[in-house]
């Protein structure tokens, strides 16, 4: 995903800083758990073995992060964390084929403790509390202001969740209690990932798993780079940015992949290649899909700032590239992701 442009990023890191550090919290339901941003340590929290978690830190706040993180911290606070929150509903549709491979091999245990790196409005969060259970807590963590206040609303009473606001580089996460970090697409935009990696893995218990869900190459994800070819008879190209530069695709080489875990720590590193479908129309027609190119992904980004006309041409185009994999109301289009799994040593 390409960088923001550096005037964005600077306005909204300074809004987001004077929000944390100056004014108003976003606003959260009512419950019974406790209010410390953390997780609480009433007893339908506890660890099956009757252990409670220990109060995050909270003196930790967005302005503690890692310098080179700001532009995704920033983009993630603007435009881009406002377009998925809008979409948060058809973006759990067009990607609950990701989540439900990432579950089926992720064997999250009831009473367990996980992580939830990159946790966006909430839909892995959830399921993850889900499958813990009472006895067991979920921990979503992200930068995303406006997506962390999405996924607060969606929260039901007595689910043993906890959403932090903070950059998984640099957050002092609670030492050796995790049983599981887990993450669908969250980990691919960390400038400095090894350190990332590292710093996560902290969490971890000895012997807790790691398992995360990211894009493969470009060319593999046609759902992906097809409405962005199409836009591209209409608009100027994005900067071009290195394989390994933070987006989606930065974890495409699955060599990089392996030697970033291995270096950060983990074991028993394995990538599993997963070939499946993504329906850009939410089964609601090639309208829907239509939509979905424009308002999010590369495609989006391609047309930001770009005249109305320029943008209707666009949208002609797309359509009709778009129309060739239409059946019935679906339009599904062929994705192609990684399954990463290791241990911690």
């Amino acid at each position: 995903m390409p960088r923001a442009t550096r005037g964005t990023q600077e306005t909204n890191f300074c809004r987001i800083v004077l929000q944390r550090t100056g004014g108003p919290t976003p606003s959260r339901p009512r419950s019974n758990r406790s209010t410390t941003p953390g997780l609480a340590s009433d007893a339908r929290y506890a660890h099956a073995a009757a252990t409670t978690w220990a109060p995050w830190e909270a003196s930790v706040t967005i302005a503690d992060m890692h310098a080179l993180n700001a532009d995704q911290i920033a983009y993630w606070n603007g435009m881009g964390g406002r377009k998925w929150t809008d979409r948060q509903e058809r973006q759990d549709v067009i990607l609950a084929p990701v989540s439900e491979l990432l579950f089926a091999r992720t064997a999250v245990e009831p009473g367990e403790r996980v992580i939830d790196i990159g946790c966006g409005c909430g839909a892995t969060t959830i399921e993850l509390a889900r499958r813990v259970g009472p006895k067991g807590s979920v921990v979503g963590i992200d930068v995303s202001v406006p997506m962390l206040a999405r996924a607060r609303e969606r929260v039901l009473p007595d689910m043993p969740i906890e959403f932090v606001e903070a950059d998984a580089t640099v957050y002092r996460f609670p030492p050796a209690r995790t049983d599981l970090l887990c993450s669908r697409f969250g980990v691919m935009f960390f400038a400095e990932p090894t350190l990332s990696f590292a710093n996560m893995r902290t969490a971890l218990r000895s012997g807790g798993r790691l398992i995360f869900a990211c894009w493969r190459a470009p060319e593999e994800n046609p759902w992906m780079t097809l409405p962005l070819k199409e836009v591209y008879k209409h608009a100027p190209t994005l900067p071009e940015s290195g394989p390994q530069d933070p987006g989606p695709f930065s974890f495409a080489n699955p060599d990089r992949v392996h030697g970033i875990l291995d270096q950060a720590g983990f074991s028993a590193i394995t990538l599993e290649s997963v070939d499946l479908l993504i329906d850009l129309a939410t089964g609601r027609g090639l309208d829907a899909a239509v939509a979905t190119a424009l308002e999010v992904g590369p495609a989006s980004r391609a047309l930001e700032g770009q005249s109305a006309e320029s943008r209707e041409h666009a949208a002609t185009s797309i359509r009709a590239a778009l129309a060739l994999f239409q059946q019935g109301q679906a339009v599904p289009l062929a994705a192609a992701i990684w399954i990463v799994r290791a241990n911690n040593r």
